[in-house]
């Protein structure tokens, strides 16, 4: 046992505790501090929760106060609970059509136990770990689902809005439509247009006086000034209800059908877990450039949480709850920095329901049904709408959108997973092949991906080239299974054999992903009579399978000549950017466009080597606008004031911290570093050449290195390979403390808005390494497939 555990000598007695002279001091309980930002976004979101909990409550014909008890639930258990710190839950209206149909099949108390059931299904599936899997759905079905919803919810609530009654289902309230005009309530219109035109014109007013009234929610202004209204003119309209808290309903033993009862929390379980994980999700793009950054959402804690606040809320007499994107998008803009702003919304909902009743039976009901027949009408939103046409997957999202309303959420739902893959299996066996004869050479054309379905037809159009003719095969696809690989190289081997000539290629002649015959796959073999035999994949083209011809000085000219576009290196770049325009820059030309607006706000600066076979984006996982990247040889980093210093280095480390405020930087080394093998070889002579002068920079490493009295660095174990290894780590280390010298990182770490990360690669294995270090030793641990998966230090 250590020496310094203290132990308690067997005559002491237990009545007294003597604080030890050399103890630490005891510690004082502590505070709860709460962020201003935090109390002021709490405030913001709470005068939008507490009128749109008692419309959503409205809308679904359950207890008024049910919504007020699933706010508060939302906010004090999901918020403390889930693993999204600035997701605000509660009452959605994505949720109004599966709850209003369950109140009218099974009543209100067994609605509640059915929410109990479901958020029980959801803290086993958040255990399960499988909350990412949810958002394997297509987009098309989540955007369908919610406009059916919408659809259902504004149909409803048009009802009300006009001084009726809704049906509880949505062809009857359209059947009914007609007759409700017929005998409009003046009253009750006035009103629900009074709303309306304060939520439109709100949150528009222009001016500085226009920005300083828009802080106040245009939800909590309409229903407020429709209700001032209503009260000032007198009018006879139902208005909010809360009967009192003493004969509110819990939830009961669940009664009906077995397999009904199934379906319902099946349903329930899936509109709450889909909605609150894509909300997650949004929440952590709304807070991607926030400082101090809250951190990224953990979805299967955000399932827990979201399933814990169903069980709490069902078992009060709530509704059910889901992240709510109004709410949440309102806490982000409103400057929240954790938790605690969604918890606190939830106690001022709290004190509203006890302390606020008599104000709240003032609103009219009409004015509840208008708020949320707007929130209906948003849910069916143009931009998914756009977006699912550009993807083509308007198919799916419109059968989606008709069986939610036709039919209800689950069927709607199944519905449209059943269109999708459909379409995607269409997509798959749709493959167009052509034969053509031009001028001599038979062309055959593959549109589409390659599959087993499409070899009869490929064997048709194959055996359309005469024995011995020259041929090209163009392969426009990014799939080619098994199958159709074996069918064309047995025709490629036997017209081979017959004297003839194959050209493989991909669209526009870009080099096609099938190996020579006979060949190992990924190499290239030289076709007879100069036909080009480069395989190389079409998804990568930038790896080197060494079957391009080696490049040979074009006639006339001399190699220390200029390279041009006529050459072969030259026609080499223009093939790759011809390949980026056509595949890859219609992808990446909307986010583009919105780095362009935005300007760029990278996450951290990576600082490496330059060596060619770094590819910092696939090392990283990064795309375009995470990264700020700085290359040079060796991944140096001249201290500051250094004699012979480089500024390039130190002025962008000071505009990734100064100006792009980043808020990591990484030193990135790798093995087989030809600056560290060059640094070893160097004498101590002076240095002549540019590069001599540069790694006169690296020398504290080599110092560092031969120091026994640091500690060695080394990857978790095993120890280095070589000294080339050794250094190369030592590199990394030393470097970062350059880095901590500048002035700009210091202040950076010292206010705590700033880490630095040391990194390895090593090229042979693909194999990442973080350093984490400690007093004994500088260790790199290797990170496995899953992000929290580390070697052992």
């Amino acid at each position: 046992m250590p020496a310094c555990v203290p132990t308690r000598a067997a005559d002491s007695t237990p009545t007294k505790r003597v604080h030890q002279p050399h103890s630490p001091p005891p510690s004082r309980p502590r505070r709860l501090r709460i962020a201003g930002a935090d109390l002021s976004a709490s405030i913001a979101v709470f005068l939008i929760a507490l009128p749109l909990s008692l419309g959503i409550a409205l809308a679904t014909g359950a207890p008024l106060q049910s919504g007020l008890v699933a706010a508060a639930v939302g906010g004090l258990v999901a918020g403390r609970l889930g693993g999204s710190p600035l997701q605000v839950s509660g009452p959605a209206a994505g949720l109004t059509v599966v709850t209003a149909d369950l109140i009218h099949r099974y009543g209100w108390r067994t609605t509640c136990a059915i929410t109990v059931l479901a958020g029980l299904a959801q803290v086993g599936l958040g255990c399960l770990r499988v909350a990412r899997t949810a958002l394997a759905v297509s987009p098309a079905i989540v955007h369908g689902m919610l406009a059916g919803i919408g659809v259902t919810i504004a149909v409803a609530q048009l009802h009300i809005v006009l001084g009726g009654t809704p049906h509880s289902a949505v062809l009857d309230n359209l059947w009914a439509l007609p007759a409700q005009l017929a005998r409009l309530q003046p009253a009750a219109l006035s009103v629900s247009a009074l709303t309306l035109a304060l939520l439109f014109v709100w949150p528009r007013l222009p001016g500085r006086t226009g920005d300083l009234l828009r802080r106040v929610p245009a939800a909590l202004v309409a229903v407020t000034g429709a209700t001032a209204a209503a009260s000032l003119a007198g009018l006879p309209l139902p208005k909010v209800d809360l009967p009192s808290w003493r004969s509110h309903a819990l939830a009961g033993l669940p009664e009906g059908p077995v397999a009904g009862l199934a379906a319902a929390v099946l349903t329930t379980t899936l509109v709450c877990s889909v909605q609150s994980l894509l909300g997650a999700v949004a929440v952590d793009k709304l807070a991607a450039g926030r400082r101090p950054h809250p951190g990224r959402s953990d979805l299967d804690r955000e399932l827990l949480g979201q399933g814990a606040g169903n069980v709490v809320s069902g078992a009060l007499g709530g509704l059910p709850i889901a992240g709510v994107a109004v709410r949440s998008s309102a806490n982000v803009r409103s400057g929240a920095v954790s938790r605690n702003s969604t918890m606190l919304h939830g106690v001022w909902v709290v004190v509203a329901a006890l302390l606020m009743v008599p104000l709240l039976e003032l609103i009219p009901l009409a004015a509840l049904a208008t708020l949320v027949m707007a929130v209906g009408i948003q849910m069916v939103s143009l931009h998914h709408i756009r977006t699912v046409t550009r993807h083509r997957e308007v198919l799916v999202y419109a059968v989606t959108t008709l069986g939610v309303v036709l039919l209800g959420v689950l069927q709607g739902v199944t519905l449209g997973v059943a269109v999708a893959v459909a379409v995607a299996l269409h997509r798959l066996t749709r493959t167009r092949i052509t034969h053509e004869d031009r001028k001599g050479v038979h062309h055959v054309r593959v549109r589409g991906q390659l599959t087993f379905l499409a070899v009869p037809r490929l064997s048709r159009a194959l055996h359309l080239v005469p024995a011995g003719a020259p041929a090209v095969v163009e392969l426009d696809g990014s799939f080619m299974d098994h199958a159709a690989y074996e069918s064309l190289q047995d025709w490629q081997r036997t017209h081979l054999a017959q004297g003839g000539k194959v050209a493989l290629t991909g669209r526009a002649g870009n080099p096609a992903a099938v190996p020579a015959p006979g060949a190992p796959a990924l190499t290239g073999s030289q076709e007879s009579a100069g036909a080009s035999a480069c395989r190389c994949r079409p998804w990568t083209p930038w790896r080197n399978h060494q079957c391009e011809q080696p490049l040979k000085t074009p006639p006339g000219s001399h190699p220390g000549g200029a390279a041009t576009a006529s050459g072969p290196s030259g026609r080499q770049l223009a093939r790759g950017i011809s390949a980026f325009q056509r595949n890859t820059a219609p992808l990446m030309r909307g986010e583009l466009a919105r780095l362009a607006r935005e300007g760029q706000r990278p996450s951290g600066l990576f600082l490496t080597c330059a060596d060619s076979r770094l590819v910092t984006s696939m090392i990283t996982s990064s795309g375009p606008g995470d990264l700020f990247v700085v290359r040079n040889v060796g991944n140096l980093v001249p201290p500051p004031g250094a004699e012979r210093g480089d500024d390039s280095v130190a002025a962008a480390v000071e505009y990734a911290v100064d100006v792009l405020r980043v808020r990591s930087i990484t030193v990135c080394g790798h093995s087989g570093c030809g600056a560290m093998q060059a640094l070893l070889a160097s004498g101590p002579g002076a240095a002549r050449t540019p590069l001599e002068r540069w790694l006169r920079h690296g020398v504290p490493s080599l110092e560092r290195m031969a120091d026994e009295e640091r500690p060695r660095a080394r990857i978790a174990g095993r120890e280095s390979a070589d000294t080339v290894e050794q250094l190369c780590l030592t590199n990394v280390v030393q470097q970062l403390e350059h880095l901590g010298a500048h002035e700009s990182v210091a202040r950076a770490l010292d206010e705590g808005t700033l880490e630095l990360h040391g990194m390895y690669f090593h090229v042979g294995e693909a194999q990442a390494y973080l350093l984490a270090g400690s007093r004994e030793a500088d260790v790199f641990g290797g990170v496995g497939a899953t992000e929290e998966e580390r070697s052992p230090a």
